[in-house]
């Protein structure tokens, strides 16, 4: 059974708290910019808030998790380079200015990916992403 065939229509609430589970992550990093682990722990936040309801709002709200998961790993090591560099006897190389780069890049996609999907899980169509998806189908039962 592939991923769009498990989810049927959904009722509007369950659209949105669905769509939310994007959103929140999105709200959050305005205040929790500097400190990456302010946007996973919402986002986890809202995960357990939502364990308990229907499977398309555990799915995407799992999905969420998962993409702020990876994206805190990538911004925590920048996090811990750059105080590194701050504080520390390191300084700046290539290396350094390519990761940073990167890590930019990343959140700015993940910024745009997190908006596109909210708008389109809150218009009732499932989005699976490469990645996340298939760990979201194996963490995520019905």
């Amino acid at each position: 059974m592939s991923g769009a065939e498990r989810f049927v229509a959904q009722p509007d609430t369950d659209l949105e708290r669905a769509s939310n589970g994007y959103l929140m992550s999105l709200v959050v990093l305005m205040a929790g910019l500097p400190l990456p682990v302010i946007n996973l722990l919402a986002t986890l936040f809202f995960f357990i808030a939502n364990r308990k309801s229907n499977y398309f709002v555990r799915w995407h709200c799992m999905q969420a998790l998962l993409a702020q998961f990876s994206l805190f790993l990538m911004n925590s090591a920048g996090l811990y380079w750059s105080l590194s560099i701050i504080f520390g006897d390191k300084s700046v190389s290539n290396a350094y200015i390519a990761y940073i780069i990167t890590i930019v890049l990343f959140n700015a996609v993940e910024f745009f990916a997190f908006m596109y999907t909210a708008i389109v899980v809150r218009q009732g169509k499932h989005v699976e992403w490469f990645v996340y998806g298939s760990f979201a189908n194996v963490l995520c039962r019905p």
